[in-house]
């Protein structure tokens, strides 16, 4: 065969060659673009340490991608098979590979949240964090009642309960020398501490907003005064920590010596009997002006205030008589 021949049909198989290969190349890069075989919106959650390999297969059993090699080729072919990042992910239908990829990449993952509510003690934390989805690890570090500020918070699957923990302790301190800063003047408080303390009383004592600042108010007006706090919640928790609480405070209690029975100690307790909340902080900081010294339950879920105590003696006799119609009903 001629010579000239034969290099001409060898220069056309490798045009065909190089047409095939090239053709398939960009095949491939359309198909990873265009919308993939996910049905349903899926969750998958990638572990930390995880190769390619394993994140291949992951995606490909959860109907993200049609088969894992396809993963594998496109995160070398991009250059993100080292940039893939753990975590919890949320891929929508048809999701593409490209988008799906870039999603690890850009560690796009799911956010998860865990809310602390106002008034809970230390128990209650440990407990929503060892019951929260996602969250890892021991809690390790010494948490007292009101070290923590109450919140809703951001984080995500694997996160450690301590580094939490370290959050809700960080934000507590921030809040609390933010609020201590721009305090009302004329205030019986000497430290951002008695502060946090007196707001812990307030969280407990009324569970309704708008009557938090008058709560402190009259608190603040007792302390002024020298008069004795008489809160029925650090009686409660006084007897808790003693393990003595059983069943519904009565007068007994109120004059069983605790250091937090504020029927029975001048001034503030030790430490704050809970973790308070921002705004009951800024109730006592800035606390309502009122003449009031008493307080007792409406029945409406609030409070009827008293400047005098013979007011005060009528609401509780009020207060009495509802709850004994409460009761025979």
């Amino acid at each position: 065969m001629n010579r000239k021949i034969v290099l001409a049909i060898a220069a056309l198989v490798l045009a065909l060659g190089a047409a095939t290969v090239g053709g398939a190349y960009f095949g491939f890069v359309r198909a990873v673009a265009e919308p993939g075989p996910l049905k349903n919106p899926v969750t998958v959650i990638i572990a930390p340490r995880s190769g390619l390999s394993a994140i291949a297969k992951q995606l490909a059993d959860a109907g993200v991608v049609a088969r894992p090699w396809m993963a594998t080729l496109e995160a070398r072919r991009s250059g993100q098979d080292r940039a893939l990042k753990p975590g919890e992910y949320r891929f929508a239908p048809h999701v593409s590979l490209t988008d799906a990829l870039t999603k690890i990449v850009k560690h796009d993952v799911v956010p998860r949240f865990v809310t602390i509510p106002e008034g809970r003690v230390t128990a209650d934390v440990h407990a929503i964090l060892t019951s929260a989805e996602g969250l890892t690890g021991e809690i390790t570090s010494v948490v007292r009642d009101g070290d923590l500020l109450p919140e809703t918070y951001r984080y995500e699957w694997g996160d450690m309960r301590e580094s939490l923990i370290a959050r809700m302790h960080s934000a507590r301190i921030a809040t609390l020398k933010e609020l201590w800063d721009a305090r009302q003047e004329g205030l019986p408080l000497k430290s951002p501490e008695e502060a946090l303390v007196l707001a812990s009383i307030v969280e407990k004592e009324t569970g309704v907003a708008a009557e938090r600042a008058r709560v402190a108010g009259v608190f603040i007006n007792r302390l002024k005064r020298g008069m004795k706090l008489q809160s029925d919640p650090t009686v409660v928790y006084g007897l808790a920590q003693t393990g003595e609480m059983d069943g519904p405070l009565t007068l007994a209690d109120l004059a069983q010596p605790t250091p937090f029975n504020t029927y029975v100690i001048p001034g503030l307790p030790p430490s704050p009997i809970c973790h308070p909340g921002r705004a009951a902080l800024a109730a006592v900081l800035h606390p309502e002006a009122t003449d009031a010294l008493y307080f007792v339950a409406d029945g409406t879920g609030g409070h009827a205030f008293a400047a005098t105590l013979d007011e005060h003696n009528r609401n509780v006799a009020r207060w009495r008589r509802i709850e004994r119609q409460n009761r025979a009903r």
